[in-house]
């Protein structure tokens, strides 16, 4: 089933993704947590066996004698085959003595200090004890490795967390995207159902997840409610069809009354009273069978390709003397023309009713326009009259069967032309919109154009 683009917006308020953020944000923070534990526990461990080498060189020269010190200092130099070690001797009053360690800054004895810019070694940990002489002894040891090490542990650590959560997004992203489109899936037939198809049934997938149970959910109800309105139906039908014979023999009798009544002027009267009433009742019927057949008729085999303008002239060459008749000023259809594929005959009954509701309801003076409004890929056919038009709250219930307004007392109808109108509408696949027509009521049918067609057929029904 096709279906409209997913938005962004649309696929992160759902709640797989919604669930998989959280999810995987968590795990995430998680993953985030221990590598920086690691981090941190690597650094102290490296830290701390940097100290006690530096311990353990201090405890070796703190025992070596005075005079012996400096040559002991410059031996340790010349065997430390890493370069990694360090190693100076300053007097008390800081003058360098021996080493190729050289520390400008006063150093807090028997604790090491991180320092930077002493030569070419950069950064170094400094250890500085006092001899026994009262000179100070530095050792020092190059943190360079340590330190680039602790920047690639943290960018390890920064890279982690970003593609985590990219990844996290991502997974919600894609995840989102089936359970959306079977929701797309559910709500363009759920339209469909709500426009009449009450023979459609939400598709149901071999998962077996929760949007499965819930579709079968809707399909239970919905064939429940298949059942119920089809029973509705079939008996509206069936005494519609049932009691037309027996009604128009009645008719019939009373019209041979009438010519038998030997001129009594009640008699007469009484059975042209009661034949006008019978032939209500008679319309009455034929409108309920006529939507019926329209709604079980389902079929496009009497689909051609038409010019709009042809429909709307042929309609309003019919009834503009009817028109004139009724003292109402119909307008000739306006607008460009265009070409659509639809049963010309049912069409132009639809079109046929709204024209009539428009100058029964619009009264003496008023106008009633025909207009054509070509959009993008739809047709918009209008009917506007300048009448006491609908509420809002009123327009959704015209379209049921034998609805009347509060002020329609007086105007011959039985409720019934606006649920033909809406039966064709439907057969069609098109929309049937009724609006504020400033004043007045606007009905427009909305309708797909047949881009294909160059040249439409200017199909005018038998009127």
């Amino acid at each position: 089933m096709s279906f409209e683009r997913l938005r962004f917006h649309e696929i992160r308020k759902t709640s797989t993704f919604r669930l998989t953020a959280l999810l995987g944000v968590v795990f995430a923070l998680g993953v985030v947590a221990l590598l920086a534990l690691i981090y941190a526990l690597s650094a102290h461990e490296l830290t701390a066996r940097t100290d006690r080498i530096l311990r353990l060189e201090a405890a070796r020269l703190q025992s070596v004698s005075a005079e012996a010190l400096p040559d002991r200092i410059n031996a340790e130099i010349r065997h430390n085959a890493s370069g990694l070690t360090l190693f100076g001797l300053q007097s008390h009053d800081g003058e360098h003595v021996a080493g190729n360690l050289r520390v400008g800054a006063d150093l807090s004895f028997n604790r090491p200090t991180n320092i930077s810019g002493q030569l070419m070694h950069n950064p170094l940990r400094v250890l500085a004890i006092r001899a026994a002489t009262g000179e100070i002894i530095l050792i020092g040891r190059d943190i360079s490795p340590i330190i680039d090490l602790r920047h690639r542990m943290l960018g390890i650590l920064v890279f982690t967390g970003v593609a985590m959560v990219l990844l996290v997004f991502g997974a919600g992203f894609v995840l989102s995207l089936a359970p959306l489109r079977r929701v797309r899936d559910l709500q363009a037939t759920s339209r469909e159902i709500a426009a009449g198809r009450l023979d459609r049934r939400m598709p149901v997938s071999k998962r077996g997840d929760e949007l499965d149970l819930f579709a079968g959910t809707v399909n239970a109800m919905i064939e429940e409610v298949e059942r119920v309105v089809a029973q509705v139906k079939g008996v509206t039908d069936a005494i519609a069809h049932d009691l037309r014979t027996p009604l128009a023999h009645v008719r019939g009798h009373l019209q041979r009354a009438i010519t038998i009544a030997d001129g009594n002027t009640q008699m007469i009267t009484l059975a042209k009273t009661a034949t006008a009433d019978l032939d209500v009742v008679l319309d009455r019927f034929a409108a309920l069978l006529r939507i019926s057949e329209l709604e079980a008729r389902g079929r496009h085999a009497g689909f051609i390709t038409v010019s709009v303008a042809s429909l709307l002239t042929a309609a309003y060459d019919l009834y503009e003397p009817l028109a004139e008749d009724a003292g109402v000023r119909l307008h000739r259809p306006d607008g460009p023309d265009a070409a659509i594929t639809c049963d010309p005959n049912l069409l132009f009954e639809a079109i046929s009713n709204l024209v009539d509701n428009g100058i029964k309801f619009t009264g003496v003076g008023g106008d009633v326009w025909l207009t054509i409004d070509v959009e993008a890929v739809r047709v918009v056919i209008g009917v506007r009259d300048n009448g006491p038009g609908l509420v809002a709250e009123e327009r959704r219930a015209a379209l049921r069967r034998f609805y009347r307004g509060v002020d329609t007392g007086g105007i011959p109808g039985s409720g019934l032309g606006l649920s033909v109108v809406a039966a064709i509408v439907h057969l069609h696949g098109f929309d049937l919109e009724l609006a504020d027509g400033s004043p007045g009521l606007l009905v427009a049918i909305r309708c797909s154009v047949d881009l294909g067609q160059t040249s439409p057929q200017p199909a005018i029904p038998a009127t």
